[in-house]
């Protein structure tokens, strides 16, 4: 049996029910690299995947998706390629599009204080 119950006949409820807890969160992988792009904005996109825990091949496609809706902004920085995310953009769900993600961003990827003159 594929099913959670009959997985969890083999390996026992309570582990079956924590794998399947940990199967999912709150925040789509879409979410996670627009955050550790807001975070780091000349991120590698080699270290960008080893942070989020997805391929680069994910990562890159991402990317292309974050990009084409306008939410991230790729630039080049010499030989390096570095973003910006505008988070200005309205969330695509239609429960959230009367927020921002700089609203997400402030939350989870806030900037440091700006260095005194």
């Amino acid at each position: 049996m594929a099913t959670a119950i009959g997985r969890a006949r083999r390996v026992g409820w309570a582990e079956a029910m924590s794998n399947r807890l940990a199967s999912w969160t709150y925040l789509s992988n879409h979410g996670h690299v627009l955050l550790a792009v807001a975070r780091r904005p000349d991120i590698r996109v080699v270290d960008l995947a080893a942070s989020v825990g997805l391929s680069v091949r994910a990562v890159q496609s991402i990317l292309a998706d974050l990009v084409a809706d306008g939410s991230v902004e790729r630039h080049h920085e010499g030989r390096r390629t570095a973003y910006r995310v505008h988070g200005e953009k309205h969330f695509r769900h239609p429960s959230l599009m009367d927020h921002e993600v700089g609203e997400l961003l402030e939350l989870f990827a806030p900037q440091p204080p700006a260095a005194a003159p």
